[in-house]
């Protein structure tokens, strides 16, 4: 398997603009899709995109709004509390989709099973220990860890990522956060592979009988191919925090 840092070459500089495009695919009549990627504890892009977003939602004539979010709601960046607490605010005039992410797959493991700790820790969980209150000291035990982020973690938080979908479909698109195995029914996709599938799906230019809009998977601009869409612009560590707009048969990606 590639490694997906290896994909973040020549990152694009400077915020990128709402550039619509046409497409075959489409959502249905008077509804607007915004699906928005990975945030990994960056609650202030996601305040500045959401800036940037309103106008394009003020302009719209749409009745029936949807927001999407892609999962990957912790981890790495500084403030994954601060942003669950900013996610369960809502957004108004949005029903919103919220997907599970393979971070917030690890973090309930680790809540389940302390010896999940190492592996969380590689995936930056020690950022979001902290964003909760708790250190892990090197050398502690992962057990009593657990504990204290069993205690610190408020309940609604809980619920949240317990709670968070697999996938959502909307007309011509199907929102996943990693991808989808090809070849495949979306009812027979594995959580395994809807949260953690690359080069398998990547690189697959089979149909999945929608548009796959996905994240995941880091890149250095959006990626639009015939069968899917990957708006993971590494945003946690670039600045770069990308949404997908979809209304009727026209596109458009915005980045921070």
């Amino acid at each position: 398997m590639k490694d997906w840092r290896a994909r973040l070459r020549g990152l694009f500089a400077g915020p990128s603009g709402p550039a619509v495009a046409a497409a075959r695919s489409s959502v249905p009549a008077d509804t607007l899709v915004i699906a928005i990627g990975d945030l990994h504890g960056r609650i202030d892009l996601l305040e500045r995109l959401w800036t940037q977003l309103q106008p394009i939602a003020r302009k719209s004539d749409c009745r029936h709004r949807v927001l999407v979010f892609l999962g990957d709601y912790v981890d790495r960046g500084p403030q994954s509390a601060a942003l669950v607490d900013r996610l369960l605010e809502g957004f108004d005039g949005f029903d919103i989709v919220f997907l599970r992410g393979n971070h917030e797959e690890t973090m309930l493991r680790f809540l389940s099973d302390p010896s999940v700790g190492p592996l969380w820790q590689d995936f930056g969980g020690i950022d979001t220990l902290r964003s909760y209150g708790i250190e892990h000291a090197p050398g502690s035990s992962w057990a009593d860890t657990r504990a204290a982020f069993a205690l610190a973690l408020p309940e609604h938080h809980h619920a949240f990522f317990k709670n968070l979908k697999l996938h959502h479909a909307v007309g011509d698109y199907v929102f996943v956060h990693a991808g989808l195995r090809p070849h495949t029914r979306l009812e027979d996709q594995s959580e395994h592979d809807l949260l953690w599938i690359r080069e398998d799906f990547l690189e697959s230019q089979a149909s999945f009988g929608r548009i796959v809009v996905h994240g995941h998977t880091p890149t250095q601009a959006p990626e639009v191919r015939d069968n899917r869409i990957g708006i993971d612009t590494g945003a946690f560590y670039t600045g770069k925090l990308t949404a997908l707009v979809l209304e009727g048969r026209q596109r458009r990606l915005v980045s921070t």
